[in-house]
């Protein structure tokens, strides 16, 4: 993509409102612009991101068998009403009346909806077990929204229903999700930790939440020191197997919120204390919506008995300025690389020069060929300029092209995460990037 023919309206200053990393940098990285207080439009430069995200969790998802959905944002009130939720949510539940009197609400989550259609379709226990997910828009009218998209009104959401005949299938289930979590978020380059939860809102008596270390992260967590050196990404999975040792073996190492901290659970010298960001959540609640809402099969015996069910969610919105939370340095973001908007920045230090600007279009040609996300800085602009823009939105290879480079035959490759800089030939920096330096 060239920059010319982009749409990245970046900011010099940053906005007086916006008090974290992550909230300063999606900003004047023109990610996104605020419409309302805890609403924002995605930009393009932001909308690759959150897609990339999007895949990654999608991918892991269909790896553990769930199947996905879409459920509209707008739901029945009368669902919530059944199931005993409806005056739960307070004032965070925006509630609306259509034009026949109707009563309706945004929906926060989804365990109504899919609890009903599950009725409605499923009526033996040949069907189960059952896993079903959407990646949808979701508005909670929190009363006072901060951090950006940390903590917005409208947020992107990930949620999974897990559907069984007992309550051992149903740990079988909520196992699958645990796994594949850990999975999605190494995959997107962070360090995530599951640590006991209470269930809230959603309810049940079994529930994990998923924390990624950062330091500007908004509540206190501990964890065994032996959580920074795991990589979960190392250990094959087969999601047909049974998946409980593994999770025990993630679950014996001692992590929690403040809230549970126990000092004398773990030694001193083997405790790291740290700040965190929740990114996801999963909860096993039984039959806590499938009784009121009438959601029964058939089971072997012939019997009729209600499903067992469980929920799993991930903010797919929140995990962009998690990670940024996570990864960022004065100059700007720095994206790993699974989840940059593109693989290469290419700058063209000296625009107008003939021969800058056939070598810079040589290299994009070759690069975008070959299948690889470039932006191309094509603009009339000072190259100090182009370079802290480059640096500013975080991608993971940057190649710069200017007068002097030329002349010698090279171009300079810098590393965005380390800074790293190389001065190597043009068939060099393409065949570096190429053979995986930036896939």
């Amino acid at each position: 993509m060239r920059l010319t023919r982009y749409f990245l309206p970046t900011l010099k200053e940053t906005p007086q409102e916006a008090q974290i990393a992550s909230h300063r940098l999606m900003l004047r990285a023109g990610m996104i612009r605020q419409e309302s207080a805890g609403i924002y439009s995605w930009l393009p430069l932001g909308h690759r991101v959150l897609s990339r995200i999007e895949q990654v969790v999608r991918e892991e998802q269909n790896a553990s068998g769930a199947i996905e959905v879409l459920m509209p944002t707008i739901q029945s009130a009368e669902l919530w009403r059944r199931s005993g939720r409806y005056d739960d949510y307070g004032k965070e539940m925006l509630r609306i009346i259509d034009r026949h009197e109707r009563e309706m609400l945004y929906g926060p989550t989804n365990e109504e909806m899919i609890t009903d259609i599950v009725r409605q379709f499923v009526k033996s226990y040949r069907t189960l077990p059952l896993n079903l997910y959407h990646i949808q828009w979701k508005f909670r009218d929190e009363v006072r929204p901060r951090f950006g998209v940390m903590r917005g009104r409208e947020f992107l959401m990930k949620d999974a229903y897990s559907f069984d005949l007992d309550a051992a299938a149903a740990r079988t289930a909520y196992n699958k999700m645990f796994v594949a979590y850990l999975r999605t978020f190494a995959r997107l380059g962070l360090k995530a930790i599951p640590m006991r939860a209470d269930t809230g809102p959603i309810g049940g008596d079994l529930s994990h939440e998923f924390i990624v270390l950062a330091d500007t992260g908004e509540s206190g967590v501990f964890c065994d020191k032996r959580w920074l050196e795991m990589d979960v990404l190392e250990e094959a999975v087969d999601f047909d197997s049974d998946l409980a040792p593994l999770v025990k073996k993630y679950t014996d190492l001692y992590a929690a919120t403040e809230e549970k901290h126990d000092p004398d659970a773990i030694p001193a010298d083997q405790l790291v204390a740290a700040r965190g960001i929740e990114v996801g959540h999963i909860f096993y609640f039984g039959t806590k919506y499938s009784k009121p809402l009438g959601a029964m099969v058939t089971n072997q015996e012939g019997q009729l008995v209600p499903v067992e069910m469980g929920s799993y969610g991930i903010g797919v919105s929140r995990l962009v300025g998690a990670i940024i939370e996570a990864s960022h340095d004065d100059a700007g973001i720095v994206w790993p690389d699974p989840v940059a908007p593109f693989h290469v920045g290419l700058a063209n230090l000296r625009q107008g020069d003939e021969a800058c600007d056939a070598a810079a279009d040589g290299i994009y040609q070759q690069l975008t060929d070959a299948g690889l996300d470039v932006l191309y800085d094509d603009r009339d602009a000072r190259a100090g300029e182009k370079l802290a823009d480059l640096d500013l939105i975080g991608l993971p290879w940057q190649i710069q092209i200017g007068p002097r480079g030329v002349k010698a035959g090279t171009v300079e490759l810098k590393r965005r995460r380390t800074g790293e800089k190389q001065e190597i030939s043009a068939e060099a920096a393409v065949n570096a990037l190429l053979s995986g330096g930036a896939t």
